[in-house]
């Protein structure tokens, strides 16, 4: 039997507060923040049912949500760790080493990219540009940007989520008083 997916009546509450925020027959503008709402909601990923629930909340087709959550790295299509280290690999961050540095945390927690570890701490993402050029090669890891990475600075930040057993998150930045 499958968990049921529905929001809790505060995050419904809060949902429909960003839904009101577009004109009737427009709602789909509603549709990222909503999907990092279910993500945040419903264990770091986005089912299949999560996003027919999201479509349903909208009122837009399935795979309209299914197109937007598959184009963008920033949702997980699938169970991810406690914490996703997401390493951006274009231009600024490959000229400065972040292909050594998705190598050595893959030596570190013994996974490959797109993998969880055994502990269900730790996934790794190789993602696109993350805006942070200058601070080449970086790292995102829930709503923490780190930048000017070192194989010493990659230790460190392991050790440090390892020992908070979580990321932070964008509810972790007060994300619902924001919206």
């Amino acid at each position: 039997m499958s968990k049921q997916i529905k929001f809790n009546e505060e995050t419904i509450a809060l949902v429909n507060k960003i839904i009101n925020r577009y004109p009737e027959g427009k709602q789909k503008s509603a549709l990222l923040p909503v999907l990092h709402i279910a993500q945040a909601e419903f264990d770091g990923w986005l089912s299949p049912e999560a996003m027919d629930y999201v479509a349903s909340l909208l009122k837009i087709k399935p795979i309209e949500v299914y197109e937007t959550a598959s184009f963008y790295s920033m949702y997980n299509l699938k169970p991810v760790g406690k914490c996703v280290l997401e390493v951006c690999r274009t231009s600024s961050c490959w000229s400065r080493g972040s292909e050594d540095i998705l190598e050595y945390l893959g030596k570190k927690l013994g996974i490959k990219v797109g993998e969880t570890t055994k502990d269900g701490m730790f996934t790794i993402k190789a993602v696109e540009c993350l805006g942070s050029c200058g601070g080449a090669p970086m790292l995102q890891c829930g709503a923490s940007f780190h930048e000017n990475l070192t194989l010493e600075k990659v230790d460190t930040i392991v050790d440090n989520y390892r020992a908070e057993g979580k990321q932070k998150s964008y509810t972790d930045l007060d994300y619902k008083n924001t919206l």
